[in-house]
């Protein structure tokens, strides 16, 4: 079927830079938008960055200037450079795309998730 396959994240000092990537793969034959979100503990899911297949992007107010999302030409995989990095962005990072893809003779569609990643933003 289809999957989104995270890697990056990890324990970052305040300031520091972090890279996340998230490749999807499958019998795919389409994806448009994808982006991140993260949820802190006790907090609800939110949206951190959006991109869609023609290239616009969406950030949250409070990573706006700090992070920058962009995709592969191939646009099977999307990628979120953290720059400056707060405590308060520590989280659980999500990966997300809407997704179409063959399925036996039909064209089938979705929206997955990646399997989350841990930022520990610390000194």
């Amino acid at each position: 079927q289809v999957q989104l396959v995270e890697s990056g994240g990890g324990l970052v000092q305040p300031g520091g830079p972090l890279r996340f990537s998230c490749e999807a793969s499958g019998n795919l034959f389409s994806i448009s938008d994808m982006g991140w979100y993260r949820q802190a503990p006790g907090n609800q899911r939110e949206v951190v960055a959006s991109i869609s297949s023609g290239g616009s992007t969406y950030y949250a107010d409070s990573v706006k200037g700090r992070f920058t999302i962009s995709r592969d030409n191939a646009k099977t995989t999307v990628y979120l450079q953290m720059n400056s990095l707060k405590p308060e962005d520590t989280a659980v990072y999500y990966c997300n795309a809407d997704i179409s893809f063959f399925c036996s003779e039909y064209m089938c569609s979705g929206n997955y998730w990646g399997q989350g990643t841990q930022v520990t933003v610390s000194s």
